[in-house]
């Protein structure tokens, strides 16, 4: 079963889960196999009381006689119907051979199906399934950069489908098999044909793979992207409104080198089968940033990309540590901004270990051991460990589960003691990379126990602690206190004060998912932050990290060091008057939080 915790704990929404819930759900689900071309769901059936998450293989969700999407592992469906009470409004038919896991209503098996329903909901609204709402208002759609369907019949020769793609300066075909279709790109006839391993004679349908995986086309560039990046491939077949295929999205078609080093980058990390082979992959991180900066990705966009790719190196330095071949495996954690998908290019990287309670203390130091060396590897490839010792080394981030539990919950308990809020700041901001339910034992403790109104009343003030600048005079910088300072720290003075009060709102709700702008979100659904609140830290993060993301990339670009001081003479005029008022609107908002936190909390 921990092949499947393991599986299910990595997949939205149930990453959100605390280990005891995922371990429930686990134990509920059942495994079920099912031949290609089966049906799962018929549509107008009696509403269904399980759903389905897709462990291996893949399905095509039907309206009415169409087929409005693909599925692949990770993705659930039935949940529309299990939740509603309704009969399932699609049919769902596997488009060949599948493993999925069965599991019951959430509702009658996990103590939190709240963390749940938020993500089912999301899924809901925007009506996935159905292909008729909207995925992304923004204008910049994927259809905007589709270029016309080549296509081929399954058993046409792939000498013939070659010449008809490099005829259309096309990179793929789509290849007809009965009713559905699939994909053959330059990438199949280099590796398979140029090789020998497939004829030229041969019928193409023997290169092509199925189902080509698609989006609709009203997914936004940047969901296409960021699906390209997920899944690995170069190619996307854009899906009309009634499941057509209106065209095929192509890596190199978003203009430059945004879509395929990112790409690069991940599938030489994942190839890379000793230390030199990863470190010349990460040596390709930074440059491909710089990149996707110049063509004008979203800074935050950018930041959530580099952490999958740090993530990926830090799996990879986990595999060939051997730490996940262990007995008893330890669970690898990061901390920070990292955590919360938010670092910057030159951000150092906070990390954190679990080992199960019976360890013996031989154990443990061969875990330490080895972290110490996957550490050092990670220096190698570029990213520094955290300088101020929040690291899988240290003996305050390096525990059992029972120890992790029993620290959170002093902090939690005495609030005033060494450290304590300290603390438990960098546990909220924590992330398990691997053995994810034994990771989560660091945020579970903060989710269970019951935060006493002398932490939150001390959490407050530590959250709100860290002013922003008053202004300008001249060419110098005014703290809170009235002092002229030379420099502007960008990062101290607009990024750190909104994200300790997201955390904030994170302790509140127990709920630490996501990044920043995620947190005040919820914290204005739970009524902690109000909307104007909430939308002006929201603007304020957003512009500052893009202010701090774009001179971290001109350094990298310049061979410059890199700093978040900023001295005021390089400010434009526009540029130190927008600052002012960004820091006079936190400012105000973490005097006004201070003194009315009691009075927001919900009765």
């Amino acid at each position: 079963m921990k092949e499947y915790a393991d599986f299910l704990g990595s997949q939205p929404p149930y990453d959100s889960l605390g280990s005891d819930d995922l371990r429930r759900l686990v134990e509920a689900l059942e495994v079920e196999y099912v031949a290609a071309g089966s049906m799962i769901v018929v549509a107008d059936q009696p509403p269904l009381d399980h759903m389905w998450v897709l462990r291996s293989g893949a399905v095509e969700v039907i309206d009415r006689g169409r087929v409005v999407d693909h599925l692949g592992p990770g993705d659930t469906f039935g949940h529309i119907s299990v939740l509603t009470g309704l009969a399932p409004a699609l049919s769902v038919r596997a488009l060949e051979d599948c493993l999925c896991l069965r599991l019951p209503d959430p509702r009658t098996v996990v103590e939190e199906p709240g963390r749940l329903h938020s993500h089912y909901g999301t899924m809901i609204s925007r009506q996935r399934l159905s292909g008729s709402g909207a995925l992304d208002e923004t204008p910049r759609s994927a259809r905007s950069l589709m270029r016309p369907v080549v296509w081929a019949r399954y058993d046409e020769p792939v000498a013939v489908v070659a010449q008809r793609i490099t005829d259309a300066g096309h990179s793929g075909a789509l290849v007809r098999r009965g009713d559905e279709w699939g994909i053959v790109t330059d990438h199949d006839f280099r590796r398979r044909v140029a090789t020998g391993e497939v004829a030229p004679a041969e019928p193409v349908g023997a290169l092509a793979s199925f189902p080509a995986l698609t989006v609709s086309e009203e997914f936004s560039q940047a969901s296409a992207f960021s699906r390209m990046i997920d899944r690995g491939v170069h190619h996307l077949v854009v899906l009309d409104r009634d499941g057509t295929p209106a065209g095929i999205l192509r890596a190199v078609d978003f203009a430059s080198a945004d879509i395929r080093n990112p790409l690069l980058v991940r599938s030489q990390i994942e190839a890379a089968d000793s230390i030199g082979e990863l470190r010349a992959a990460a040596a390709l991180v930074r440059p491909t940033l710089v990149e996707l900066g110049s063509i004008g990705v979203p800074a935050l966009q950018v930041g959530s990309l580099q952490a999958a790719i740090v993530d990926s190196i830090l799996r990879r330095l986990v595999a060939l540590h051997g730490l996940d071949q262990l007995a008893q495996a330890p669970s690898l954690v990061v901390l920070g901004s990292l955590a919360r998908r938010e670092p910057l290019p030159t951000s150092d990287v906070d990390t954190a270990l679990v080992w199960p309670d019976d360890l013996a203390e031989a154990g443990q130091a061969e875990y330490l051991e080895r972290a110490e060396a996957l550490l050092t590897d990670l220096e190698s490839c570029g990213f520094a460990r955290c300088p101020n010792g929040a690291n899988a080394v240290n003996p305050l981030f390096a525990r059992s589960r029972e120890r992790w539990s029993a620290a959170v919950s002093r902090w939690l308990g005495d609030p005033t003691a060494n450290q304590a809020l300290l603390l438990a700041s960098i546990v909220i901001d924590s992330r398990p990379l691997t053995e994810v339910a034994l990771g989560r034992t660091v945020t579970d403790a903060l989710r269970v126990r019951r935060r006493t109104r002398e932490f939150l009343d001390l959490f407050v003030r530590e959250s709100t602690a860290v002013k922003p600048p008053s202004g300008f005079v001249r060419e110098f910088v005014v703290d809170h206190r009235g002092r002229h300072r030379g420099e502007l720290d960008l990062k101290r003075g607009g990024l750190l004060p909104v994200a300790a009060i997201g955390r904030w709102a994170a302790v509140v709700t127990g709920d630490t998912r996501g990044g920043t702008v995620d947190r005040l979100r919820r914290g204005e659904a739970a009524s902690l932050l109000t909307h104007d609140e909430a939308e002006t830290l929201t603007a304020a993060f957003e512009q500052t990290y893009e202010l701090l993301l774009e001179r971290d990339l001109a350094a990298i670009a310049t061979g410059a060091t890199t700093s978040t001081y900023v001295n005021p003479r390089e400010l434009d005029t526009l540029t130190r008057r927008h600052l002012r008022e960004t820091f006079r609107s936190i400012s105000a908002i973490q005097d006004h939080l201070a003194s009315s936190w009691s009075e927001r909390l919900t009765p």
